[in-house]
């Protein structure tokens, strides 16, 4: 399916780690109990989480660590993602932006690297779709953000396997591996974004979220019952005098 001469450009690479360091940046700086290098380390991480997985399945030497450039590029991106965070009144968009160009590249990376080691269809997916929620998942332990919470909801890995099946598909087809890997990422973003837009989600995503909001609303009932309590509690002043 493809050939297995085939190496991902570096530039490729390159674009891929910088928008996840770019991103994960964003997201970090938003937390106002880390200063400005641990931000920089979690968008750093963040760029590199995806592929640090994928060569690690594939039981290679990860590619950040093969040249300069990796480190360089993340360095200057997570620190150009603390810039824009801290002079834009609103950075959501842009994150979510951000995030799902970042699954759907390293999406395509993922996938195509495992199919020219020579990896079946499936497990080159499987493969595909961890390098697309790696740098995510690493960036949330890293922020001690409960990883089920973020990324269950809007069908975050569902959109990175989609959009890996169809790379799959367009390879099968023989249509050239750089416009399969464009559209990749064109309908991993598609849909993620849609997705977010329209509170898309899977049965159980679903009844998680109604668990959230009633853990919510019952803790905001106590809060409630005891300030309740506290306004109906007699005064000192009204106590009988011994």
């Amino acid at each position: 399916m493809l050939d297995e001469t085939f190496q991902t450009p570096l530039y490729i690479d390159l674009i891929a780690v910088g928008i996840g360091s770019f991103q994960g940046a964003m997201f970090a700086a938003g937390f106002k109990r880390l200063d400005l290098l641990g931000v920089a380390l979690i968008g750093i991480m963040t760029g590199f989480g995806g592929g640090l997985l994928r060569d690690l399945l594939l039981g290679i030497t990860p590619v950040v660590f093969t040249n300069n450039y990796f480190l360089l590029v993340a360095t200057g991106s997570a620190l150009l993602g603390m810039l824009l965070q801290r002079i834009q009144s609103r950075v959501d968009p842009i994150i979510t932006l951000f995030d799902a160009i970042t699954i759907g590249l390293f999406g395509a990376i993922g996938t195509t690297k495992a199919l020219s080691f020579g990896l079946p269809v499936v497990p080159a997916l499987f493969i595909g779709t961890v390098s697309a929620v790696g740098g995510g998942v690493l960036r949330d332990m890293m922020l001690n953000i409960p990883i089920a919470l973020m990324h269950v909801g809007s069908l975050y890995a569902v959109a990175s396997l989609v959009g890996s099946g169809v790379l799959v598909g367009l390879l099968a087809l023989r249509v050239d591996v750089l416009i399969a890997a464009g559209v990749c990422v064109v309908v991993t973003a598609v849909i993620r974004l849609l997705a977010i837009r329209f509170g898309w989600s899977l049965p159980e995503q679903r009844a998680l979220s109604r668990l959230r909001r009633r853990k919510a609303r019952e803790a905001e009932a106590t809060i409630e019952a005891i300030q309740t309590r506290a306004i109906n509690i007699v005064p000192p002043e009204d106590l009988p005098s011994a």
